[in-house]
C-alpha cells in the first residue's frame, strides 16, 4: 500500500494498517507457510518460505481471499476462489513456487458450488449436499449426495478415514459424526449423543496410524475435548473443571498431547493437555487478551495470533518471550482504548456479559449498541477499528453477548431455538437501560448496530422498540426473512430450520412474527442499511423489500450498496463504508 499521508486520523490507521491472518504451514515442510495479508488493500494470499526468507504474492482477487492452505508435502498452495463474493465457487491450486500460469482447479470434475469442506471436496447446492473424492491427478468421482446438511471436516494422517459432521437426524445446530473410508465409501463409525446434544470434529492425531480424531461434545452443558479412537472404536472425554468452552487446536506432533483453546467470559488461554492423565493441563504462555488461530508446530514451537480490544493482532509464538514469528510489512496500528467486562441482568433474570469501550471524560456518552452476527458467535476483547473509529469521535460502544451467543454455555447458546430474534433484542436493551443506570449512556442518543445477524437484530429492535432509539445501522441484514430463506444458500437454509424449527411453510407464523419487514411501519429512527449485491447469506432481494417499504412511509433513511458478498476483504471499501456510517450518525445524533 502506498505511504499514508500524516494527517490520516488514527481510525482510519487502523483500517490501513496491515495485519496477517493466521498461518497455514504445510506437513512435511512446515517453513511454507499459505498466508493472507492485506497489506496489499486486500485480503490476499501468500507462499512465504520462512527458511529461505522469501515469499510470493500468489492471488491478485478484486474482493480478496481470507483463507488459504499449503498442501502437505509443501509443493502448492490452496485456495477456495469465487468470482464475486457469492461464496459459490471451487478449490484452486497453484504450485507454491510457480505462478498464475499454472493454477488449476484442486480437483477435476467437481462444480462451482458453495463449499462445504476441503479435504476431500464437499460441495452444497440446490440439489443437497455431496462429497467428491478423487485420487492422485485424476478426476473427482461422487462418494455421496443427500439433502441433509453434510460437511467435510478432515482426513486421517494415513490418509484412510474421512469425518463427515451431519444432521441426519434433523438438527443442524447439533451435529452428529461419521467416518468412512474413503475409497469405498463405507462407514468405519458412527458418534452421536442423541437429542439436544452436539458433536463437533476436531484434527486427526498427527502421527501415521494412529486413528484418534480429537472431538469436541457437549454433555457437560458446555463445550468439552475427547478422544475417539477409531482404531478399537473407543471414546474418551477429557474431564477438565474449567469454567468457559474448551476446543481443540490441535495436536502436538508426535501426539502425546492436544492443544485446548479455554474462552471464558470473551478471553482466551491455551492449554496443554496429556489425554491420558486428564484433567491435568498447564497453561501455554501468552499474552491476555483473544487468541484466534493456534498450533503447533514440527518442533513442538506453538504459535498463536493474538489480539486485545486495545492491541492489533500479532502472530506469536511461546518461546523466545512471545516474540512475533511472521509480520506483515507497513506501519502498525495505533493502539486503541481497553475494553472493560460488563455484567447485568435480563428481564428473565439471566447475568448477561459483554464489553464496553468508553471515550475521555465523564458520561454520559452518546453510545453504539454493536449487536455481533452469528448468532453462535460471541464479542471477545480482541481489536476492532470499528470500535476505535466510534470511541475516536466521541461515542461509547457497548458489545453485549446476548442469549444465543457462544463462550456461556450450551443452554445459554440454545435459548434462541424455536425462539429467534426477541431474546437478543430483549438483552440489548436490558444491556442500554444498565449503562444508562450506571451514568455511561445518554438514552437519548442510542444508536442500534450490527452486521449480519446483528443487522437483523438492529432491524428488529427499530421496529420493537421504536423510541428507544436515535438511530439504526443495519449492515448485511436479514430484513425479511420469507424472502431471505428463499434466496439464502442451502447450508443457511439448513441452519433456518433448525433454529425456527422448520421452513417457512413448515412454521409461517413464526417466521413472520420474528420479521423485521413486520414491524417496519413502526421504525422512527433514521436507519442506514448496508447491503452486498452479491450476498447469498443476507441476500439482496430480501433488503429491498425492506427499503421499498421505508421509502413507501417516507422514513428517514439511506442504502449503501457495495459489490461484493457477505462483507468487504478490500480495506478501501472498509473505509469507505465507515465513513458512511460516521456521517450519517454525525448527521443524526451528534457526538
Amino acid at each position: 500500500m502506498p505511504p499514508e499521508p500524516t494527517s490520516t486520523p488514527p481510525w482510519e490507521r487502523r483500517f490501513r494498517a496491515p495485519t496477517v491472518m493466521f498461518p497455514r504451514w504445510a506437513r512435511h515442510a512446515p517453513d511454507r507457510l499459505a498466508v493472507t495479508t492485506n497489506e496489499t488493500g486486500a485480503f490476499q494470499v501468500y507462499a512465504w518460505d520462512r527458511a529461505r526468507r522469501t515469499r510470493r504474492r500468489v492471488t491478485d482477487h478484486p474482493i480478496g481471499i481470507l483463507d488459504a492452505l499449503a498442501t502437505p508435502d509443501g509443493d502448492g498452495v490452496v485456495w477456495f476462489h469465487d468470482e464475486s463474493g457469492s461464496e459459490v465457487g471451487q478449490w484452486v491450486f497453484e504450485p507454491f513456487r510457480g505462478d498464475a500460469r499454472e493454477r488449476r482447479p484442486l480437483v477435476e470434475g467437481v462444480p462451482d458450488a458453495w463449499s462445504a469442506g476441503l479435504t476431500i471436496v464437499g460441495t452444497a447446492d440446490e440439489k443437497g449436499f455431496a462429497v467428491h473424492v478423487a485420487k492422485g491427478d485424476g478426476p473427482a468421482t461422487l462418494m455421496h449426495q443427500g439433502e441433509w446438511f453434510l460437511e467435510v471436516t478432515g482426513i486421517s494422517r494415513d490418509d484412510a478415514l474421512v469425518c463427515l459432521e451431519h444432521a441426519e437426524h434433523g438438527d443442524v445446530l447439533r451435529r452428529a459424526l461419521r467416518v468412512v473410508d474413503p475409497t469405498t465409501g463405507e462407514v468405519v463409525g458412527e458418534q452421536w449423543d442423541g437429542d439436544g446434544l452436539g458433536l463437533r470434529a476436531g484434527p486427526w492425531s498427527p502421527v501415521p496410524g494412529d486413528r484418534r480424531l480429537a472431538i469436541v461434545h457437549e454433555r457437560e452443558g458446555r463445550l468439552r475435548p475427547g478422544v475417539w479412537d477409531l482404531g478399537n472404536g473407543d471414546r474418551f472425554d477429557l474431564p477438565l473443571d474449567l469454567p468457559g468452552d474448551v476446543s481443540v487446536a490441535g495436536w502436538w506432533p508426535d501426539g502425546s498431547a492436544l492443544l485446548l483453546l479455554h474462552e471464558h467470559d470473551g478471553r482466551s488461554e491455551l492449554l496443554h493437555c496429556d489425554p491420558a492423565s486428564a484433567p491435568s493441563a498447564r497453561r501455554v504462555r501468552h499474552p491476555d487478551g483473544t487468541i484466534m488461530g493456534a498450533g503447533v508446530r514440527a518442533d513442538g514451537e506453538v504459535w498463536y495470533r493474538v489480539s486485545s480490544g486495545a492491541q492489533a493482532a500479532s502472530i506469536r509464538n511461546d518461546r523466545n518471550g512471545h516474540g512475533e514469528v511472521i509480520a506483515p510489512e507497513g506501519d502498525r496500528a495505533p493502539d486503541g482504548v481497553p475494553y472493560r467486562s460488563i455484567r447485568f441482568t435480563n428481564p428473565r433474570g439471566d447475568e448477561v456479559h459483554g464489553f464496553l469501550a468508553t471515550p475521555p471524560g465523564p458520561g454520559p456518552h452518546p453510545i453504539v449498541m454493536d449487536v455481533h452476527g452469528g448468532p453462535t458467535w460471541q464479542y471477545s476483547d480482541d481489536f476492532s477499528p470499528a470500535t476505535q473509529a466510534w470511541v475516536d469521535h466521541g461515542y461509547a460502544v457497548a458489545k453485549v453477548n446476548y442469549r444465543g451467543s457462544v463462550g456461556y454455555g450450551t443452554a445459554f447458546r440454545d435459548a434462541l431455538i424455536g425462539d429467534p430474534g426477541f431474546p437478543e433484542v430483549e438483552d440489548v436493551v436490558a444491556g442500554l437501560e444498565a449503562l444508562v443506570a450506571d451514568g455511561v449512556a445518554d438514552p437519548t442518543r442510542a444508536i442500534l448496530a450490527g452486521a449480519s445477524w446483528g443487522g437483523y437484530i438492529t432491524l428488529l429492535g427499530l421496529g420493537l422498540h421504536p423510541d428507544r432509539w436515535a438511530a439504526g445501522l443495519a449492515g448485511v441484514p436479514v430484513a425479511d426473512y420469507v424472502a431471505a430463506y428463499q434466496d439464502e444458500a442451502p447450508g443457511l437454509q439448513a441452519f433456518d430450520s433448525s433454529l425456527f424449527g422448520g421452513s417457512p411453510e413448515d412454521v409461517p407464523d413464526l417466521y413472520r412474527e420474528r420479521s423485521p419487514l413486520t414491524y417496519v411501519d413502526r421504525v422512527v429512527a433514521p436507519v442506514l442499511i448496508l447491503a452486498g449485491d452479491n450476498d447469498t447469506r443476507c441476500p439482496i432481494r430480501q433488503i429491498l423489500n425492506y427499503v421499498e417499504r421505508l421509502e413507501a412511509r417516507g422514513s428517514t433513511f439511506d442504502v449503501y450498496r457495495f459489490d461484493a458478498g457477505h462483507g468487504s476483504l478490500v480495506v478501501a471499501e472498509r473505509i469507505r463504508q465507515m465513513a458512511a456510517q460516521l456521517a450519517f450518525v454525525r448527521d443524526h445524533v451528534p457526538g
